[in-house]
């Protein structure tokens, strides 16, 4: 008894990796290996470098808003139509400014799910589901293993971050507190180097975690999605079917097979015996073939059976032990006749034709 629940036990315990269809599985329902830090340092890096390229641009168009408004917007008399016409032209200004930021972002984004997990579609995540607002649940992921992880690894983030802008900022406290006696632009010029090589920084140190994440959610993912011996026995029980049912699956298929082919016997024109052992029922009808050909076949009592329908619907029975043993042995239902078979086939067809015109 105690063995016994040992081994149910140890059945039951997860330690084999997930099968192919566990993965697709858990993939459809939106599951999959994948680190956030990984997203955030990829959209980060493209993000720094449209800032570098387009930083004059950007500079260029902030500038000509500010110097229009202040010249411009500054002496329009305040109606319900130029309120309209400003707040269209300042949203048009920002749109020009922040699009090739916004536009870079969102192929970031993309890029860096794509490389992760590939192209993945499904709505299975937004599901309702009451185990999402489950409070013991809930509990139990607030004080998991993965949750204290998470929390260490935003704190090293924050301290690793705020090390790197501390470091930087302290490389240039120099030059910051020059700054007053720089004009605007010389000013502008010396923060976005600033800000340029401190996102440079930050990024490489997100990076260099995101590695470790994205290996620690791949063990975390691979982990939770392993199953146990008897996991992997339902599953193949479930594609391939209990062996139970599929047994009497196929006996059923063997019972209609067999009753269409008894059905046919009454048409056959002759039964070729061994003569108990062996029953081969042949129709010739050139509408259908070119030869003679099977239309039933048996052994035992299945020959047994074929030899009392064909008495019971006047079909003639020639016994023929070699002919029936090869016919049998070579031909299945509703296959003609080889050629080596054709003279003694013929010889019996015409033995029963002449049977028939006497009667």
């Amino acid at each position: 008894m105690q063995l016994r629940l040992d081994l149910q036990f140890f059945a039951g315990e997860k330690t084999e990796k997930a099968t192919p269809k566990r993965r697709s599985d858990e993939r459809k329902k939106g599951r999959v290996a994948k680190s956030q830090d990984v997203n955030t340092a990829i959209l980060l890096l493209f993000v720094l470098i449209i800032m570098a390229v387009f930083g004059g641009f950007i500079k260029d168009n902030m500038l000509t808003l500010f110097q229009y408004t202040f010249t411009e917007f500054i002496h329009w008399e305040l109606t319900e139509d130029t309120i309209v016409q400003i707040f269209f032209e300042v949203i048009i200004s920002f749109a020009k400014i922040v699009a090739p930021v916004m536009l870079i972002a969102f192929i970031a984004g993309v890029a860096a799910n794509l490389i992760q997990v590939g192209f993945l579609f499904t709505t299975e995540p937004l599901k309702f589901d009451l185990k999402k607002i489950d409070p013991i649940q809930g509990a139990k992921r607030i004080f998991s293993i993965r949750a204290l992880v998470e929390l260490l690894k935003s704190l090293l983030k924050i301290v690793l971050i705020g090390s790197i802008t501390f470091f930087i900022i302290w490389l240039f406290k120099d030059e910051m507190l020059m700054i007053a006696f720089k004009n605007a632009e010389n000013a502008l010029m010396f923060f976005g180097r600033v800000t340029l090589i401190m996102g440079a920084a930050a990024i490489v140190a997100l990076l260099f975690l995101a590695v470790f994440d994205y290996a620690y959610q791949r063990y975390d993912f691979e982990k939770n999605i392993r199953m146990s011996k008897q996991d992997i026995r339902d599953e193949y029980k479930n594609i391939e079917g209990d062996p139970l049912i599929k047994s009497k699956i196929k006996e059923k298929q063997r019972q209609i097979s067999m009753r269409r082919m008894m059905s046919e016997v009454p048409n056959a024109d002759v039964v070729i015996t061994n003569p108990t052992h062996y029953a081969i029922a042949i129709k010739y009808d050139e509408s259908k073939a070119q030869a003679p050909y099977v239309v039933a076949k048996g052994v035992d009592s299945i020959a047994f059976k074929i030899r009392e329908i064909a008495k019971a619907n006047n079909v003639v029975t020639v016994e023929n032990k070699p002919l029936a043993r090869s016919l049998y042995a070579h031909i299945e239902i509703g296959e003609v006749i080889p050629e080596e078979f054709y003279q003694a086939v013929a010889e019996i067809l015409a033995y029963v034709y002449r049977l028939e015109q006497k009667v």
